[in-house]
């Protein structure tokens, strides 16, 4: 147990995960080093395969036990290292002290159990209360996600996707937890109500007073919801800051590269710019700069040579040879 400095909730500290499948090893987190302040919310954007989920679920200690491993680092919550923690220790933090609202609300709700009772569970296993009590509260649950109490008794085949996703919402927020991980919460549902379920998550946050990790890809979602940014690109942060600090003023070549390709309205453009090439064989990752290959600024050194993390201005933070020479 270390004590948590300068408000810092949580701490990751040189993070690897890898799996394991047909014989191969895919390094899907690559010593990820993040710190989140209580009562903010950090951004992690990148793209499908960067390695976001990966860390959500080792920060719960969900990953599967036969094909994944955490290689390495350190992931402390209030000073407590939770990678050392028991199963059974574990088990008192989820839905408790750290909660996760997962991308598929088709998956993540069980289809045989009423709504209500899978809100009620949560809450009489952490909260030690009554069942009687525990199934009002998650009633209240219900009606603060925008769904009738009346509807405690029905089934999830009989709720809509963004219907779903609220109860999915409740279920997380139940027992208010100092922790909320929200992976690309509103992917699976129509436009429409994305702003609407994102409004109502942002909302519930500041009545909790909840710190949230929220994983997307999409840069409109972060501006409008986060506090702070960190871009992950093949498992590895490539830049981080404050929000202000990193859409006034992007670094890195990728984080440039996401901002070109989101249309403009100010702008009359054709076409977008959009990234060219894929992202790297998690199983085969350059030796230099993973985005290198990619970057159409790379010299010879961004394929032989890693840099770190640097400071660029106060809060900060890029990886990029570019950047580092400038600070030279």
């Amino acid at each position: 147990m270390i004590k948590p400095e300068n408000n810092i909730l949580l701490s990751i500290k040189d993070l690897s995960v890898e799996y394991t499948s047909d014989g191969n090893v895919i390094h899907a987190v690559n010593g990820i080093s993040l710190e989140m302040q209580k009562g903010r919310t950090l951004g992690l954007v990148g793209e499908t395969g960067a390695g976001k989920t990966s860390t959500a679920k080792a920060i719960m200690r969900i990953l599967p036990d036969v094909s994944a491993r955490i290689s390495s680092g350190e992931i402390y919550l209030n000073g407590a290292n939770l990678l050392g923690l028991s199963e059974k220790e574990m088990r008192r933090i989820r839905g408790n002290k750290i909660s996760m609202i997962f991308q598929d609300p088709m998956t993540a709700l069980n289809p045989i159990a009423k709504v209500g009772d899978q809100i009620r569970e949560v809450i009489e296993l952490h909260d030690h209360i009554s069942r009687k009590d525990a199934g009002t509260k998650a009633e209240e649950m219900l009606e603060l996600v925008g769904i009738p109490g009346s509807r405690y008794n029905e089934y999830p085949h009989q709720f809509s996707g963004g219907m779903k996703q609220r109860v999915v919402i409740a279920i997380a927020l139940a027992c208010s937890p100092e922790l909320l991980l929200a992976d690309e919460p509103t992917t699976a549902l129509d436009v429409t109500i994305q702003a609407q379920v994102m409004d109502m998550i942002k909302r519930l946050k500041n009545e909790i007073n909840t710190s949230m990790l929220l994983i997307t890809h999409d840069l409109g979602v972060v501006a409008n919801t986060c506090d702070d940014v960190a871009i992950i690109y093949a498992g590895e942060i490539v830049e981080q800051g404050s929000k202000e600090a990193v859409f006034d003023n992007p670094a890195h070549p990728y984080t440039r590269g996401l901002f070109q390709a989101v249309p403009s309205l100010d702008e009359d453009e054709e076409r977008l710019n959009p990234i060219s090439g894929l992202p790297p064989d998690p199983t085969m990752l350059p030796e230099g700069c993973y985005f290198g290959p990619r970057c159409p600024h790379a010299r010879k050194q961004c394929m032989s040579e890693k840099r770190p993390l640097i400071e660029i201005e106060p809060g900060h933070f890029c990886r990029c040879a570019r950047e580092f020479e400038k600070g030279e």
